[in-house]
C-alpha cells in the first residue's frame, strides 16, 4: 500500500442545511469522519483540495491522513456528493482506520506478459469483463492494483478470479462462483472463417436428414 497522501481540514461547528450552504459559499466543502465506535467530528475541506483528490482517481480506495487543524486522523473516503449538474463537490464521508478494520474496496485490474499470451500474439483480442475487482482488505494493506498475468493464456480462455494471485489477507467478496475478469476472443477474421466453416459443416450435416425426414400430409 502507499503512503498515505495528507488532506487538511479544518473543524466546523454550524450542521444542516443552511451551515452548508454558507460554507460552500466560502469556497468550503462540508464533510464529516465517523466510524471507529467515537463521536462524529464535523470538519470542512477547501473546495480546490476535495476537487483534486476526487478527480485524481481512486479516492474511495485510498487510506488519507487527514489534518484537522493539527490533529491527525487516518481515514478513507466512503462517499461523496457532486452538483448534479457541475459536478462540483457538495460533501464528504470519511470513515475512521482502526487497528482491526477490513473494508470491501474497488481495485482496478492491471494486466502483465501480455507478450507472452499465444493467443494475443495470435492477433487475438483481450475483452476485459471486470476493470475493477471488489475485495475485503485489511484497511492497512489496501492493494494498488489486482495484477493479472497472461502468461499461457490463449484464444478461447477466460481468465478466472482464481487464477489470480492475491495479496496475503485480501479476499473477493463474490465468494460464491469462479468469477470471470477477462476473456481472449478471436481476431474478427478468424471469428468470420470460423462461422463460414460451422455454416458450411451445418448444412452438409442437415441436407441428408432433411431428405430421410418424413413428408408432411
Amino acid at each position: 500500500m502507499a503512503e498515505a497522501k495528507v488532506l487538511k481540514a479544518q473543524a466546523r461547528d454550524g450542521v444542516g442545511k443552511g451551515a452548508a450552504r454558507e460554507l460552500r459559499r466560502q469556497g468550503l466543502v462540508p464533510a464529516v469522519i465517523y466510524g471507529d465506535k467515537k463521536a462524529p467530528v464535523t470538519v470542512s475541506l477547501a473546495y480546490k483540495d476535495a476537487f483534486k483528490f476526487i478527480y485524481a482517481g481512486g479516492f474511495l480506495s485510498h487510506i488519507l491522513e487527514l489534518d484537522v487543524d493539527g490533529t491527525k486522523h487516518l481515514v478513507i473516503p466512503r462517499d461523496y456528493q457532486l452538483d448534479p449538474v457541475k459536478d462540483f463537490p457538495l460533501h464528504v464521508d470519511f470513515l475512521r482506520i482502526g487497528k482491526d478494520t477490513r473494508l470491501n474496496v474497488q481495485v482496478h485490474v492491471h494486466f502483465i506478459n501480455e507478450e507472452a499470451s499465444p493467443g494475443l500474439k495470435r492477433g487475438g483480442t483481450l475483452n476485459v469483463v471486470r476493470h475493477t475487482v471488489e475485495v475485503s482488505a485489511p484497511a492497512n494493506a489496501i492493494p494498488e492494483e489486482i495484477t493479472v498475468d497472461m502468461t499461457g493464456f490463449d484464444i478461447g480462455d477466460s481468465i478466472h478470479i482464481s487464477a489470480v494471485t492475491l495479496p496475503k489477507n485480501v479476499k473477493p467478496t463474490i465468494t460464491d462462483r469462479d468469477f470471470t475478469i477477462a476473456t481472449i476472443v478471436a481476431p474478427s477474421a478468424l471469428k468470420s472463417a470460423g462461422d463460414d466453416g460451422e455454416s458450411e459443416e451445418a448444412e452438409a450435416v442437415a441436407a441428408p436428414a432433411a431428405k430421410a425426414a418424413p413428408k408432411a400430409e
